[in-house]
């Protein structure tokens, strides 16, 4: 392919692109990465225990089954450094940290149980919605 050709193609791709990611440009106004926030394995899974209230960090771990002592802090950090979740050191030996939602971290536990409630809700029609995808790609 030609030099002429390579940048052409090049200028016309990032075009597409723009047009694609909206308005916004390519960063989709900070919505992408809130979305990958939480969509990730283990966020909506702390926020929903702290949804119940105070917790320390061994209470969050027992609580969520199958997440590491490592997982847990790195998604306790991001959701502090967040404004989500609001972490509580106390000068105690061994020391003690508490985390809690901060009131943005509360509205995100509603909009997560709205969702839960939706799933509920739709289960059974998604469910049939399936089983008759398959049988017709399967017969």
């Amino acid at each position: 392919m030609s030099v002429g050709h390579t940048a052409i193609t090049a200028q016309l791709s990032g075009q597409a692109a723009a047009q694609e990611a909206g308005p916004c440009g390519d960063d989709d106004c900070g919505i992408r990465d809130v979305l990958d926030r939480l969509g990730d394995r283990w966020t909506v899974l702390v926020v929903v225990e702290l949804a119940k209230g105070v917790r320390r960090f061994r209470e969050l771990q027992r609580a969520i089954p199958g997440i590491s002592q490592r997982m847990l802090t790195l998604t306790t950090r991001r959701l502090c450094r967040d404004g989500l979740v609001e972490r509580t050191a106390y000068p105690t030996i061994p020391p003690q940290v508490e985390y809690r939602l901060t009131p943005m971290g509360h509205s995100l536990a509603e909009a997560v149980a709205s969702l839960a409630d939706w799933s509920r809700g739709h289960k059974d029609a998604i469910a049939a919605s399936r089983a008759r995808w398959d049988a017709e790609r399967t017969g």
